[in-house]
């Protein structure tokens, strides 16, 4: 009997200090917060360029409605194939004229080929650069030109470097993104240009003097 009163009275002592030990035990503080990061050393978001092109051109850069040997073709990534531009026929000699008033951000040599480009005044910051090759330029860095001005002459390049025919390669960049060149041009220079009359049989033109014409004379 005294055994078991002794067992019994030994079990809620057991009990007693495992309940001590447990509460004087702290409880695990929880973690502390990151210190906060000063708003001076958070890198600012980088800009990225105003994909809008205005129809700012007043013109072609070379001739008044050259054919387009290649249009534009955007690569699927910065490095990737494509067309960043597009080619307009034009023979060796032809001038070369600023399609909108600018500054000469460049003029010079690049690969071998000549090579100029325009920063069109009020398009923006950063503002639209358009880019000619291959130019034998007669402007210099940093010149002020004025829409239709002339910037040099297209450049003999050997068969199949760039174009299958004699061509003028123009391009378009908002910093570092190339753009579709021909989206400068109003849709009135891109469609050929501002309409005419034509002659009407019969009916002489403004002007015109002498005997009116019949059919079939």
């Amino acid at each position: 009997m005294r055994v078991r009163r002794c067992v019994s009275a030994c079990t809620w002592v057991a009990l007693l200090l495992t309940l001590s030990l447990a509460l004087a035990v702290p409880s695990p503080a929880p973690p502390s917060a990151p210190p906060p990061v000063p708003a001076s050393a958070v890198a600012p978001a980088p800009r990225a360029p105003d994909p809008a092109v205005p129809a700012v051109a007043r013109g072609w850069p070379v001739g008044t409605g050259p054919a387009v040997l290649r249009g534009w073709e955007p690569p699927s990534t910065p490095y990737g194939p494509g067309h960043r531009g597009v080619d307009l026929a034009a023979p060796p000699g032809a001038p070369v004229r600023a399609v909108a008033p600018g500054r000469v951000s460049f003029a010079g040599r690049v690969a071998g080929k000549g090579v100029v480009s325009v920063e069109l005044t009020g398009t923006g910051d950063p503002p639209l650069r358009t880019t000619f090759e291959p130019v034998r330029a007669s402007v210099k860095k940093g010149r002020r030109v004025a829409a239709g001005e002339v910037l040099g002459t297209v450049e003999a390049t050997p068969a199949g470097t760039h174009c299958t025919a004699p061509c003028l390669h123009w391009g378009l960049l908002r910093g570092d993104v190339y753009l579709n060149p021909l989206s400068l041009l109003p849709t009135w220079l891109l469609n050929g240009g501002p309409a005419r009359l034509l002659p009407v049989l019969g009916v002489p033109l403004p002007g015109a003097t002498g005997r009116r014409t019949s059919p079939g004379t």
